[in-house]
């Protein structure tokens, strides 16, 4: 429910926004096709016990298609105290700070031509998760890489850049610390992605 929430709210926002778009386009001739976003931000885990917020940075070379489309590769770093569901559901799990790497094709659609332009994006690809650790006995540590998918909502004014991504991850999931052990758990990866940024090139010609 919680994901059909926010998928709607950034739909909504986004179709919001276009309705303050002006209509009339800028003189000065076509955009440039490439641009490179760069963007700093905060990264705020999804469910589990002791789940904090961290920090993020992610750049992103992009190619306008048509002016409404532009697609890229997003190269995106996010550093967070993740969430953790302990199996036996008995003990309060907190996790380590955890660095995940994220490595997706990206694709958005902008809903206007001018100075202000609202979009709506989507992406998929790799998610590399660094080590994390329940801070108790168990000694195994959840790692790895996991394919998983993005959407987002924004807006971009001139050279500025506003965005809202919800980052679709599954689980990493870490044995007991012995057969006979009741200690395994798991560590929420899923995160929103609160962007602030400036885009390099794509202007008029």
């Amino acid at each position: 429910m919680k994901k059909l929430l926010f998928a709607s709210a950034i739909f909504v926002m986004a179709f919001s926004v276009k309705t303050f778009a002006q209509k009339n386009k800028n003189e000065g001739g076509d955009r440039k096709p490439f641009k490179v976003d760069v963007s700093l931000g905060y990264a705020l885990p999804i469910g589990g016990t002791g789940s904090k917020g961290g920090v993020l940075f992610a750049t992103e070379p992009k190619y306008a298609v048509t002016k409404e489309i532009s697609i890229g590769l997003r190269l995106e770093g996010a550093v967070t105290l993740s969430g953790i569901d302990v199996k036996n559901g008995t003990t309060n799990g907190n996790a380590s700070a955890k660095a995940a790497l994220s490595y997706l094709l990206t694709g958005d659609y902008y809903f206007s031509d001018d100075d202000f332009r609202p979009f709506l994006g989507a992406g998929a690809g790799l998610f590399q998760t660094a080590a994390v650790q329940e801070v108790q006995s168990n000694p195994n540590i959840a790692s790895g890489s996991n394919f998983g998918g993005m959407i987002r909502g924004g807006f971009e004014w001139k050279h500025a850049r506003f965005g809202v991504e919800y980052n679709i991850v599954g689980k990493s999931t870490v044995a007991a610390s012995s057969p006979q052990a009741n200690d395994g758990y798991s560590v929420n990866n899923a995160y929103i992605g609160i962007k602030l940024g400036v885009c390099i090139g794509g202007g008029r010609n």
